[in-house]
């Protein structure tokens, strides 16, 4: 959708046309940019993407069942997804917002459910990413989010059929290494640092969503990724919500292998390297 089409599309909308489009970066799917309008309104506005509807839809079970700091959905459709702009600064949070993200996120752990899974299928990205109920956490993590993951992408070529193979046989084995949650939390399921903002001493808010109901090691496994989160976010983490000894010796790189999987399908194969790294060390 080009920008005189969007304008006139949020002028149909909103019932006011914006002065100004801005393209943003960062996005991974479609177009995402702001619109400034001369009340002094800004806004975001992604078109051009195939889960918009859904994107909403998270938004809107995320807020219902959490307190997380989020934007405020103005319109969603098919088309277009219009959300209130959330002022933050760039970078990674300091640490009295790394804090303030542990304590928010010891919070959205404690929401908990009788079953992994969701009412519905989600996607991390543009990525489908399955969610049938089930009684227990390994085979849902095995099979729904490893071993599909493998599939998709040898099916499109990203995936080696050895790597396939030998995270199939992970998959197979996983309860040598991980254990069952106390129970189902409520999980954003794609928190890096483009995902979590942040403005001075304050998270202000969790975008992106790809939600489902699982263990929370897998979410603060995939947080450490990329440096997101430092001591601070897990001190004031553990304050509210313990996390098990051995978390991050081995079972945070096991994890990990799920996020690695999905950037080695959107973005390159050398994010197969650390993936390799964890097998080897677990002789596989």
């Amino acid at each position: 959708m080009n920008a005189t089409v969007l304008a006139a599309r949020l002028e149909t909308i909103l019932g006011k046309r914006p002065d100004r489009l801005t393209t943003l970066t960062g996005a991974s799917t479609g177009t995402v940019m702001r619109a400034d309008f001369a009340d002094g309104t800004r806004l975001v506005v992604k078109t051009g993407a195939d889960n918009l509807a859904l994107e909403r839809r998270m938004l809107a079970d995320l807020a219902r069942d959490s307190d997380a700091p989020l934007p405020r959905v103005v319109h969603g459709d098919d088309a277009a997804l219009v959300l209130e702009f959330l002022d933050h600064d760039p970078g990674i949070p300091g640490p009295a917002a790394q804090r303030h993200a542990g304590r928010l996120l010891a919070e959205l752990h404690s929401m908990a459910r009788p079953a992994i899974g969701y009412p519905y299928d989600t996607v991390i990205g543009k990525l489908d990413q399955p969610n049938p109920a089930s009684e227990r956490w390994l085979p849902f993590f095995a099979e729904q989010r490893l071993s599909h993951m493998v599939r998709e992408g040898v099916r499109e070529g990203t995936v080696s059929h050895e790597l396939a193979a030998r995270i199939d046989r992970l998959a197979g084995r996983l309860d040598r290494y991980l254990h069952e949650p106390d129970h189902p939390s409520l999980l954003h399921g794609d928190l890096w640092t483009g995902n979590l903002l942040h403005k001075g001493d304050r998270i202000v808010g969790l975008i992106d969503p790809a939600i489902y109901w699982g263990h929370p090691e897998i979410e603060l496994a995939y947080m450490t990724l990329f440096d997101t989160v430092t001591e601070d976010f897990f001190a004031a983490y553990r304050a509210l919500r313990p996390i098990d000894e051995g978390f991050f010796d081995l079972r945070r790189d096991i994890y990990n292998i799920y996020p690695l999987l999905v950037h080695v399908r959107y973005w390159d194969a050398a994010y197969s390297r650390p993936i390799d790294a964890t097998l080897r060390r677990l002789g596989l």
